[in-house]
C-alpha cells in the first residue's frame, strides 16, 4: 500500500531535519501500536543518511553490537566496541559535530527493561554535546504510558529535552475513503463503514485489509475471523504491556463500556460494586484509551458523564472478541462470526455516529462539536455542531437508513437543548438527517 496522508507531520519533520544541520534536534513520535510511527519516520528520512536502531529485548551489550554494525554500514565508520549505550550515544554525538545524520531509535521505552540508566546517560551527553552537534534524533515508542513518563514527567532525566512531541493519530475518514476508492472504486457505503469500524483508521490494520483484497464488509469479517487470525489476539497484544499485572481489571472495565455500560455507576454495579474511579482516570489520562464525554455546553462538574472507547478496533474487539472468548477457545470461530454478522448492523449504527462526528471535525468550520442528552434520557441528540463566530448551530440525527429519521422529533429535542442553553436561542438552526447515503 502506498504512503497516505501525514503531510503535516512530514512537513514538520523536514523542518526539524533542516534545523539539525545547525544544532542537534530531538523529536519524539508516540502513538498506539500499529499506527505507522516507524513508516512515517522512514518516509521522512528517505534519501538521507539515517541510522535505524531498534531496541529489542536483548542485553545492552548485544544491542550495542547491533547498533555498531549499523553505524559501520551507514556511516562507513569503525567506532570500536561498546557495552554501554550511553557511551555509544556520546560517540555518535561527537561524530555528528563533523557529519550530519538522522538517528531513529525505535521502541525507545524498551530501554526500561534493558537498562533504565540509559535515559540518564543520554540526558548527560545530550546536554554536553547537542549544541555543537548536527544529529537529527528521532525517537519512537508505542507504549503510551511509558513514553509519557519518560518525556513528560518532570522527575525524569529526559523531561524537557525533546523539541517536538508528535502524537500520531489514526487516518481520518476522508483518507479512508481515498484508500478504499483507490483499491476498489465500486465499494458500497457499508463497506466503507466496516473499514472504519474494524480498523479505526489504524494504518497497519488498513494495510492488512488492502493487501488481502478485503474491500467488502463480508471479506473484511472473513479476514478478522479466519483461523489463526492476527486480529483475534490483537487486543491483548496492544494492551497487556500497557496495563501490566492489573490488565484483567482494565479489560473487565473496557468490556463493560463496549457492552454499553457507559457510566461509572453502571460499570461498578455490573462488576459487583468494584471501585473503578482510579482505573477510569488512568484509562483516560495515562493510557488515552477511553474518553469521558458530557452533553455539549454542560458544566464541567456535570454528573451526566459517559465513557467511551476511543479506538474503533478496540471497541469492536472488546464488544465481540473478548466478550465471546469462549467461542474462540472452543474452536467455534465460525459461530462467533455468525454472531458478529447478526449484531453488526446495530454496532455499525454506533460507529456511524462516530464517523459523522469525525467528518464534521475534519471540516474545521465548527467551534464546538458534541452530543446532547438530558437526565431522563428522553431527549438525546446524536450530533450538535456549533459555529459560534457565525452563530449557526446544526442539529443532526444519525441512523443507518434515512427513512428512520424524523426531523420534527429532532426539532422538539432541540427545544429541550435550548431550554438548557438559552444564550444560543438566537442562533440560526439547521436540522440534518444523516445516514449511510451521506457518507
Amino acid at each position: 500500500m502506498k504512503f497516505y496522508n501525514r503531510d503535516k507531520e512530514i512537513k514538520l519533520l523536514a523542518e526539524v531535519e533542516r534545523m539539525s544541520n545547525e544544532e542537534s534536534q530531538m523529536t519524539v513520535v508516540t502513538g498506539r501500536r500499529r499506527i505507522g510511527k516507524t513508516q512515517l519516520l522512514l518516509k521522512a528520512c528517505e534519501g538521507q543518511t539515517t541510522l535505524y536502531f531498534f531496541v529489542s529485548r536483548k542485553s545492552e551489550s548485544l544491542l550495542c553490537k547491533d547498533f555498531v554494525e549499523e553505524v559501520r554500514e551507514k556511516l562507513g565508520l569503525m567506532i570500536g566496541d561498546f557495552s554501554s549505550f550511553g557511551k555509544l550515544f556520546e560517540s555518535l554525538l561527537l561524530i555528528s559535530k563533523e557529519q550530519h545524520f538522522n538517528l531513529i531509535i525505535d521502541e525507545f521505552q524498551e530501554f526500561l527493561r534493558v537498562n533504565p540508566s540509559v535515559y540518564g546517560d543520554m540526558q548527560k551527553y545530550w546536554d554536553l554535546h547537542h549544541k555543537e552537534g548536527k544529529m537529527n534524533l528521532l525517537i519512537s515508542g508505542s507504549v503510551n504510558s511509558l513514553m509519557h513518563k519518560i518525556f513528560e514527567n518532570s522527575k525524569e532525566p529526559l523531561f524537557g529535552r525533546a523539541g517536538n512531541i508528535l502524537r500520531l493519530k489514526p487516518f481520518g475518514v476522508n483518507v479512508l475513503k481515498e484508500i478504499l476508492s483507490d483499491h476498489y472504486s465500486k465499494y458500497e457505503k457499508d463497506d466503507l463503514l466496516a473499514l472504519y469500524a474494524l480498523t479505526g483508521g489504524v494504518a497497519w490494520y488498513v494495510e492488512l485489509m488492502m493487501k488481502n483484497r478485503c474491500y467488502t464488509i463480508d471479506a473484511m469479517l472473513d479476514l478478522v475471523f479466519k483461523e489463526d487470525s492476527l486480529f483475534l489476539q490483537e487486543g491483548k497484544n496492544v494492551l497487556i504491556e500497557e496495563f501490566g499485572k492489573e490488565y484483567t481489571v482494565y479489560f473487565s472495565i473496557l468490556e463493560c463500556i463496549a457492552r454499553g455500560l457507559c457510566s461509572r455507576g453502571e460499570i461498578e454495579s455490573y462488576l459487583g460494586n468494584v471501585e473503578t474511579g482510579g482505573y477510569l482516570v488512568k484509562l483516560d489520562r495515562d493510557y488515552d484509551i477511553i474518553k469521558m464525554k458530557q452533553p455539549i455546553f454542560s458544566k464541567p462538574n456535570s454528573k451526566q458523564t459517559r465513557y467511551y472507547i476511543q479506538d474503533n478496533f478496540l471497541y469492536f474487539w472488546f464488544r465481540f472478541v473478548h466478550k465471546y472468548q469462549r467461542y474462540i477457545e472452543s474452536g467455534s470461530i465460525a459461530l462467533l462470526k455468525n454472531v458478529v454478522t447478526r449484531d453488526f448492523p446495530v454496532f455499525s449504527g454506533i460507529i456511524l455516529e462516530r464517523y459523522f462526528h469525525k467528518l464534521f471535525m475534519e471540516k474545521q468550520i465548527y467551534t464546538s462539536i458534541g452530543g446532547y442528552w438530558d437526565r431522563s434520557g428522553e431527549n438525546e441528540i446524536d450530533l450538535i455542531a456549533v459555529n459560534e463566530i457565525d452563530e449557526v448551530i446544526d442539529f443532526c440525527e444519525i441512523k443507518r437508513q434515512e427513512n428512520n429519521i424524523d426531523l420534527d422529533i429532532l426539532s422538539k429535542k432541540a427545544n429541550d437543548f435550548f431550554s438548557k442553553n438559552p444564550s444560543l436561542k438566537h442562533y440560526k438552526s439547521n436540522y440534518l438527517a444523516l445516514s449511510l447515503k451521506n457518507m
